[in-house]
């Protein structure tokens, strides 16, 4: 492995363990075995990295979620498509899920919080006009659906921190039953 992706993979795991502000550049650099000058070279800065971090993994994601988001006048099934996507990519990339759920709880003026901002915006706008388009087969759903695409992706995010600290196993039939979940109050 070369020294830029060790950087990421090593980066990734001390953030995701410890959180992006406990963690320093020289532990990075020490776990990595190689000098300060290295990262900085490569990244810029520890911001820098983390951006690096971010971007071998965000665009997959919102990609999934945006194919299974495409809306096709059947909502409980593309809600169950949204949450299955997210389970099957936190089963794959836990390391990187568990870090990107911490990032969604940064203090809006951190560092780390104006780094994953735009990755966190398009997740949700996504989601958000996932809500919108169904919005015109069910009327009622008008004008809410920025909040329905927070409290989805919270139910979601929820289930696959649950999973994460071992309280809950991902899998097709638990996506189904979140996404039933959620619907029985958005339509009312």
């Amino acid at each position: 492995m070369d020294n830029r992706a060790n950087l990421i993979t090593i980066a990734l795991r001390l953030f995701a363990r410890h959180g992006y502000d406990a963690v320093g550049v020289q532990q990075i650099v020490d776990e990595a075995g190689i000098t300060k000058p290295t990262l900085y070279h490569f990244f810029g800065s520890k911001q820098g990295l983390l951006k690096a971090v971010l971007e071998a993994y965000f665009p997959r994601l919102n990609q999934e979620i945006g194919l299974a988001a495409a809306y096709q006048h059947d909502l409980p099934a593309t809600l169950t498509r949204v949450m299955t996507a997210c389970f099957h990519f936190a089963q794959q990339n836990p390391t990187f899920y568990r870090l990107q759920l911490g990032l969604w709880f940064a203090p809006p003026e951190s560092e780390a919080h104006q780094v994953v901002l735009p990755w966190q915006q398009a997740q949700h706008e996504i989601i958000e006009n996932l809500f919108k388009q169904a919005a015109h087969d069910h009327g009622n759903m008008k004008g809410r659906h920025g909040a329905y695409a927070a409290t989805f992706m919270g139910v979601t995010h929820t289930y696959i921190g649950m999973a994460l600290n071992g309280y809950a196993e991902l899998n097709d039939e638990l996506a189904w039953r979140a996404a039933r979940q959620f619907q029985h109050g958005i339509y009312s």
